[in-house]
This record gives structure tokens, C-alpha cells and sequence, in this order.
């Protein structure tokens, strides 16, 4: 009627069933606990107690550490996402404060200077090798002229060379057709700077008699209609007296970092053709 195997797994249940009563009703009794069969009980039911147990706790020890890790993974995903957005904010602080900084050194530059100014912000660069030029944010609406100069604080970046209604492009003072005319502040030997294409410029038609040394500061002279007198345009580098000819050659380095150009001032004045004419 049942098979073989059915035989063996009911003998086994109901001998297991024997056993648990034995132990649970019988165990009761202390007096009776030594008695054989509870001994026999005890050795045959303990081993599956046992085994039981383990993979009881082993199968709550997985779960526990599966959830312990399901929400330790959504902590650490939720401060892997506070920590971004606070690197973020972190970045943005400081991209802001250093353009307050910049900014008040272009408003206490201002202050320095006379003359009507507006502050541009630099929008684009020409990506050619040959022509060093930048576009600013503003044009003839904010009253921004062909030829008005454009400077920093740390000296003279160029000039208006074209002009939208909102936007203009600067001739920098690299370029190398830019041109300022300028004096050695100690000895105020007089010469034409020359953009030298890179990050140099040429002082040229400076007499080899006139005095000037490495380390010499150069500065606009205010005689070619455009640059207003006085302003730093950078320190000499090379000076080289050949011994035939009339000129030094002279090597000027800008103190504008003309890479690093985000902000610029253009001075609002009226251009003068005529040199000889004193600006106001």
C-alpha cells in the first residue's frame, strides 16, 4: 500500500514525535530524568535540536546582515548625494568669491582713474595663433567705441577694435599688431611697445643711448591719443645692445595674464587722432 521510502519518512516522524513527548513530559520530572529512555530521547533528538538551531540562526544571520547591507547601500547612497551637492555648492562659493574679488579690485582701479568706465566680462577668444583678440560683453548701448582702451588693474590689456550694439572685440596688447606708446618709469626713456604674438612683447626704437635695465617697469606715455598717461604695462626681461645700429632690442613681459583674462575695464574717451593732443 505505501512505498518503502513512505514507511521509513512516517517511522521517522513518529519516532522524532515519541522522542519530543518524551523529553517535554517526561523531563518535567526531575526524579525521572535520569531514567534511560529519557537519556535515549535526549541522545537521538539533540543532534537534530542541534543542527535545527544552527540553520535556524545561520538563515536569521543572513537576513540580518542582507538588510543591514540593503540599508547601509541607501545611507551611503544618500551621502555619496549630500556630499556632491555640497562639493557643489562648496565650488560655487568659491568661484563666487573669487570674482568679488576680482571685481572690487576693478572698482578700486576705477576709483584711481578720472575718466568714465564700464566694467565688461569676456565672453569668447579668437582661436587662432595669429590673432590675439577677445569679445566683451559690451557695445555702443553701454557706450563702448572703436579705439577706447581697455585695462585692468594690473596694467593695459588692449583696445576697442570693433563694435556691436551689445557686444565688442579688444585688440590685445600681445597682438602683434598692437602698438602702445611708452616710457621706462626710471629713466623715462621713451619707446613704441610692440605685441610679440606669445606672452612677450618688443620695446623697439628705444636708442641704445637711453638707459634701461632688466627688471625696468614700462608704462604708457600718453602721447598716442589713446592710453591715458602712467599706466603699468609690464617689466623688462631681456635688453640686448648690439654692437651695430641705432636701437636696443628689448624684451617686455605684460603683467596681464592674458590667458587667464575673464573681466577687463574700457575707459569711455574720446580717441585722439593727433598725438600731440593732451587728453583730458
Amino acid at each position: 500500500m505505501f512505498s518503502k521510502k513512505t514507511v521509513v519518512i512516517l517511522g521517522l516522524f513518529f519516532f522524532m514525535a515519541a522522542n519530543i513527548f518524551l523529553l517535554t513530559f517526561v523531563g518535567r520530572n526531575r526524579t525521572t530524568s535520569s531514567f534511560l529512555p529519557y537519556r535515549v530521547a535526549l541522545s537521538v533528538i539533540a543532534p537534530f535540536q542541534e543542527i535545527t538551531t544552527r540553520w535556524i540562526r545561520f538563515n536569521k544571520d543572513i537576513w540580518h546582515h542582507y538588510f543591514y547591507l540593503v540599508s547601509a547601500a541607501g545611507e551611503n547612497n544618500q551621502l555619496k548625494s549630500i556630499i556632491s551637492d555640497n562639493e557643489a555648492k562648496l565650488n560655487k562659493y568659491e568661484e563666487l568669491t573669487l570674482a568679488n574679488q576680482r571685481l572690487r579690485r576693478l572698482l578700486d582701479f576705477k576709483q584711481t582713474l578720472d575718466r568714465p568706465m564700464v566694467a565688461a566680462e569676456v565672453i569668447g577668444k579668437d582661436p587662432s595663433p595669429w590673432f590675439k583678440t577677445v569679445v566683451i560683453d559690451k557695445g555702443k548701448a553701454d557706450g563702448v567705441e572703436k579705439g577706447y582702451p581697455v585695462v585692468m588693474p594690473q596694467g593695459i590689456a588692449g583696445q576697442i577694435i570693433d563694435v556691436s550694439k551689445r557686444h565688442a572685440k579688444a585688440l590685445l596688447l600681445v597682438d602683434r599688431n598692437s602698438a602702445v606708446d611708452a616710457l621706462v618709469q626710471r629713466s623715462r626713456a621713451r619707446g613704441i611697445i610692440k605685441g610679440g604674438g606669445t606672452e612677450h612683447c618688443k620695446f623697439e626704437y628705444l636708442l641704445r643711448k637711453h638707459d634701461i635695465k632688466v627688471d625696468d617697469i614700462i608704462i604708457s606715455s600718453g602721447l598716442d591719443g589713446v592710453y591715458p598717461k602712467g599706466l603699468a604695462i609690464g617689466k623688462v626681461t631681456i635688453v640686448d645692445r648690439p654692437p651695430a645700429g641705432v636701437f636696443q632690442r628689448v624684451t617686455v613681459v605684460p603683467f596681464i595674464d592674458f590667458e587667464k583674462l575673464e573681466e577687463v575695464i574700457v575707459i569711455l574717451q574720446p580717441v585722439h587722432p593727433d598725438p600731440g593732443i593732451r587728453m583730458r
